[in-house]
């Protein structure tokens, strides 16, 4: 059985790869004997590549346009950067590796799937290799390098992309999209019988932990035109975060509330009537488990592009183009007393499943022993400096 595990996430690069670790860490540390090492695969390249992670979110939030070109021009050169990767890491990693002595690697970023498979490649380190894909539909190639042990999936969609990839279809298991504990631990709110908009609705307003998008713009058309209490949640942007007070707060005073990035975002979700959100997988899937109906007001190019798509498919969220389909969408949903917004809610307490972290688990504490035993021919590690990194 599987004691000691090496998890590669990434503490920089949005909230949700840290959200999966997390929930996939409370199940981890319920099992006797079982130790996890978690690290940030972008320390491992040292203050460079730490660089590099960091300006995931200012890139994202300021140039959609050059975020969708280093997701294109990235995805058709796989092997140039999985080599840049796997240099700039090499070092790090074998130091990492004798430390930590693991008996299992987990991935949860695409950047280090490949890159990591050739260091244990070419110094003949076998050691069981697992990646979880964090995306929902439109995966990069990264997410597929057919060497890996097993690829996990949180949708079929996903797998098909995965086989597409040149992926064995046995080497690739669905077993959902994993979410934390506390988004499952609430009372599942029931909509009004008959709306009123004497009694306006409650709406939570975020995009992500980057805080991009006309959060501003939205919240006075909410109240403007339907009179709704409004939260929003700006997440690490503070400069937005500021403006949004000074503008809105002087206007509305406690008809809207704004937050900053906050460890509470589950309270939030979950006492919202309605969540309007960007196509974050993360996001979304947290929205699902609170069973808050989603209005999806955006999709980050490239890995987020698939999503919108993918959750009108199984009525989980509705999706909203652009500002001037703001006040249709919303009338779509409060008519006929709601309908829409209960037919959400019905197909999200259909969908989730509290149990995928566990099972996620179970599944790899318990790799079938054959592919251990194939896995474990070698395990010598070859002898580097100790190497401090930021974990």
């Amino acid at each position: 059985m599987i004691k000691n595990i090496l998890i590669i996430s990434s503490n920089y690069t949005g909230h949700g790869h840290k959200s999966i670790t997390e929930s996939l860490s409370e199940k981890f540390d319920i099992v006797p004997d079982v130790k996890i090492h978690v690290v940030d695969g972008f320390s491992l390249g040292g203050s460079t590549l730490l660089k590099v992670g960091k300006m995931y979110g200012p890139i994202t939030r300021n140039s959609e346009h050059l975020w969708k070109i280093i997701w294109d021009y990235t995805s058709v050169k796989m092997t140039f950067v999985n080599h840049l990767v796997e240099l700039k890491i090499r070092t790090r990693f074998l130091a990492l590796l004798d430390q930590v002595k693991p008996d299992l690697i987990l991935t949860v970023h695409p950047n280090f799937n490949g890159s990591i498979i050739n260091i244990l490649e070419k110094n003949n380190i076998h050691i069981p290799f697992v990646t979880l894909i964090a995306d929902l539909i439109s995966i990069t190639p990264f997410w597929a390098d057919p060497r890996a042990d097993y690829i996990i999936s949180p949708t079929e969609e996903a797998k098909e992309k995965c086989i597409e990839f040149g992926v064995p279809a046995e080497k690739i298991k669905v077993l959902g999209f994993p979410v934390r504990s506390r988004f499952y631990n609430h009372t599942s709110k029931n909509m009004p019988e008959h709306y009123t908009p004497g009694k306006p609705l409650n709406c939570l307003i975020m995009s992500g932990g980057e805080g991009v998008g006309n959060m501003g713009k939205m919240a006075k058309t909410l109240i403007d035109n339907f009179g709704f209490n409004i939260t929003i949640v700006a997440g690490r942007n503070e400069k937005l975060q500021a403006h949004l007070k000074k503008t809105l707060g002087k206007k509305y005073g406690d008809k809207v509330k704004i937050y900053g990035f906050t460890q509470n975002i589950q309270d939030l979700i979950a006492n919202s009537d309605i969540a309007f959100i960007r196509s974050s997988p993360n996001v979304m899937m947290e929205a699902v488990s609170c069973n808050t109906p989603i209005v999806i007001t955006g999709a980050l190019p490239g890995q987020e592009a698939g999503n919108p798509r993918f959750a009108e498919k199984y009525h989980l969220a509705i999706t909203c183009g652009s500002m001037s389909d703001l006040i249709p969408t919303i009338n779509e949903l409060l008519d006929n007393n709601v309908a829409m917004l209960k037919e959400i809610k019905k197909s999200q307490q259909e969908y989730v499943d509290p149990l995928i972290p566990e099972n996620i688990v179970k599944f790899i504490l318990n790799i079938p022993s054959e592919d251990l035993q194939t896995a474990s021919v070698s395990r010598e590690i070859p002898a580097v400096n100790k190497i401090n990194y930021e974990s």
